[in-house]
């Protein structure tokens, strides 16, 4: 979803030469920067409007860094489903809608503007906050954590065909039953390595399990528990929280992501607890408008 203008774009005091954009909403924001919106949004410095924010990356004449944070959502929403479908599109925001310009840039960015000075942070002239930077992802953790259940979330079949349903018991309720859930197989993460598990990686499954079922009965922060499109009519459902990521169907199983397990996926079985635990998750999930 990135495509650079051939015209620049009025932001704070000077040009900026767009690169690309992204959503920052409850139900749609860079998972690396927090488990949930209002802890993304803390990452930028920003208090979590209800509506949300659009991001958009780019660089100055001189080639600095900026974010420029504006509350025009839907102008950048059709930004990226158009550069998604392979379709020019100039993001040129209106200066009525720009919240604020942000040095620096809090994700990862491979593309630079033709004709200008390389990317580099804005100088102390030019601004007196630190330059954004993105997480550290070069060592297993929170931010790698979530991206590897980005990855799940988006090459599901692929995940999915690695799992025989008869591999897994069925999972346990936690909230029911003393017998630690079974989670077997575990593989190697999307987003880092590790050695495949041994079978039965059962306290934190059961941990993560509980955690989530208590979030029907007490509602997390907002975004911790999203809802997005599936085929058929099943829908994905992601929910992270303290150490822990879970990626799921409606209609199938789990798997689990854990800070403590280092690049390891645990799979779920669905079971007779499971589905229940997940429409549940589904109905009080946010999702993308």
């Amino acid at each position: 979803m990135a495509g650079t203008d051939d015209e620049p774009v009025a932001a704070a005091d000077d040009a900026l030469y767009v690169l690309t954009a992204v959503l920052l909403t409850p139900a749609q924001f860079p998972s690396v920067l927090g488990d949930d919106y209002p802890e993304a949004c803390a990452a930028l410095g920003l208090a979590p409007r209800a509506d949300g924010y659009g991001l958009v990356l780019g660089q100055d004449g001189d080639g600095a860094r900026w974010t420029v944070v504006i509350d025009d959502v839907s102008l950048v929403a059709v930004a990226i489903a158009s550069w998604d479908c392979g379709m020019e599109y100039e993001l040129s925001p209106d200066e009525r809608t720009v919240v604020g310009a942000l040095p620096g840039w809090p994700l990862a960015v491979a593309v630079a503007a033709p004709g200008v000075p390389a990317p580099h942070d804005p100088g102390p002239d030019l601004t007196d906050r630190p330059a954004l930077t993105p997480p550290d992802t070069g060592t297993w953790g929170p931010a790698q954590r979530r991206l590897g259940a980005d990855e799940i979330a988006l090459q599901w079949a692929v995940w999915r065909e690695q799992i025989k349903d008869g591999d897994f018991p069925a999972a346990a309720d936690p909230a029911k039953s003393t017998e630690a859930t079974e989670a077997v197989g575990a593989a190697e993460a999307p987003a880092g390595g590790g050695e495949d598990a041994p079978k039965g990686q059962r306290s934190g499954v059961r941990r993560v399990l509980a955690e989530a079922r208590g979030y029907v009965d007490t509602p997390p922060p907002l975004g911790r528990v999203r809802s997005s499109f599936a085929p058929g009519d099943a829908r994905t459902l992601r929910a992270d929280g303290p150490g822990w990521s879970m990626v799921a169907r409606t209609d199938d199983i789990a798997f689990v992501l854990l800070d403590e397990q280092p690049g390891e996926v645990l799979p779920v079985g669905r079971g007779p607890e499971l589905p229940g635990l997940l429409e549940a998750l589904d109905k009080m999930a946010v999702r993308p408008s």
